[in-house]
């Protein structure tokens, strides 16, 4: 569990960043899922965007992957997620 001032920095970091998947029409594919899980392993901290074609509410696209993939959320505003996991095997 993160406190606030990680968390605060975390935030920071991820203004900067872009989006590099999206969730569109066809949801949470497992294809997808297995992207986001080796995209946290390498990077930590990843940026998700929900497209509006997409039936998915991205507070719930948010919780799904945090359960999921043993993450957190660092923050959920519009249409995009940030998600962050600490790899024990970076420094």
């Amino acid at each position: 569990m993160l406190k606030g001032k990680e968390r605060a920095a975390l935030r920071a970091q991820a203004n900067k960043m872009p989006a590099i998947f999206q969730v569109g029409k066809n949801g949470l594919e497992e294809n997808l899922i297995t992207q986001v899980d080796d995209a946290l392993t390498a990077r930590e901290l990843i940026k998700i965007r929900i497209l509006d074609t997409s039936l998915e509410d991205p507070r719930e696209v948010a919780d799904y992957f945090a359960k999921e993939l043993g993450a957190e959320v660092i923050q959920v505003v519009g249409f995009t997620v940030v998600l962050y996991r600490k790899n024990p095997e970076k420094n």
